[in-house]
């Protein structure tokens, strides 16, 4: 199967993929009693959803009839241009089309090559939208270590990525992880504005600047009162203070970039959008999925 796991990784990469790596379908054994600890904590916050599924969560199995095989992917969103720093400010990862939308049609691409090179194969695509721990498959199939800030980096390009997964019943042979490579770094938990890394590779996700703006459905609360540092939708502080994020390169990805002037826009602009425009605008961006209001919204300063 060396052959065709490298034809694989060859067909990824031509779909624009800059990361690829194997691993073994199995139960993570080392993650249960780590998520399990971390719901226990309450880190999840509101979001009642990361309660769900927890089995899945831990066994690909449960997802895919006889899964073999994890296929992680990393896509880079580093953007070439950077948004106007006077506006409120925008994760960088949202800057152009929803994610979700670019990558599972690269993901159904690859499947199908599989599907015609090998012949009777089964599996999904998942984006960041299932029961899947993406980062922990990504680690194991080589592709980065799990930094301080819970991040996945990679030695080469940094922590600027999407990743993705394809779970199939086709048995290939696994990469190997890599050593951690933080070392006695704490830049991130340094700089995080909340206070949100609570230990190296802990975050506290109801206290992240990211739940805030995008995942919380209710008031900001008022205790974060001049914490959110001008983000409106999402935080990058703990990657863009990250020394690995300096072999960052732009994306090569068009769709992740803005085909319009919004990342020139000044806070009034911003302040002053319509609903209509904002529809047209962000209608197939991340920012489209929050919605009108939940953005606007962010954009008053506590």
């Amino acid at each position: 199967m060396t052959n065709i796991a490298q034809q694989i990784k060859e067909e990824a990469y031509r779909l624009g993929f800059e990361h690829v790596g194997f691993s073994k379908a199995n139960f993570l054994e080392e993650e249960a009693p780590r998520l399990e600890q971390w719901l226990t904590n309450n880190y999840h916050g509101k979001m009642a959803y990361m309660e769900n599924w927890f089995d899945k969560r831990l066994d690909p199995r449960l997802l895919v009839d006889d899964a073999k095989t994890v296929i992680s992917l990393l896509l880079n969103y580093y953007p070439p241009q950077m948004q106007n720093m006077e506006a409120p400010q925008i994760s960088k990862y949202a800057y152009g089309r929803d994610y979700h939308f670019v990558i599972k049609e690269k993901l159904k691409e690859l499947l199908h090559f599989i599907q015609e090179n090998v012949g009777d194969v089964n599996g999904r695509a998942f984006v960041d939208s299932a029961p899947v721990l993406d980062r922990a498959w990504a680690k194991k199939s080589g592709l980065g270590w799990i930094g301080k800030n819970g991040n996945l980096i990679n030695t080469k390009s940094g922590s600027f990525y999407f990743i993705a997964e394809l779970i199939i019943d086709l048995d290939l042979p696994t990469d190997a992880p890599i050593r951690d490579y933080c070392g006695t770094c704490t830049r991130c938990i340094d700089a995080c504005p909340t206070e949100a890394i609570i230990a190296p590779k802990i975050v506290d996700g109801s206290k992240c600047i990211s739940y805030f703006t995008i995942e919380l459905k209710e008031q900001i609360p008022s205790s974060y009162k001049g914490k959110l540092d001008n983000w409106a939708f999402g935080c990058d502080t703990c990657q863009d203070v990250c020394p690995w994020n300096r072999f960052s390169k732009p994306t090569n990805e068009k769709d992740f970039i803005p085909h319009d002037n919004r990342l020139s826009w000044s806070r009034e602009e911003w302040e002053e959008i319509t609903e209509e425009v904002f529809k047209k605008v962000f209608q197939e961006s991340p920012l489209g999925r929050a919605g009108y209001q939940k953005v606007k919204d962010n954009f008053k300063p506590l």
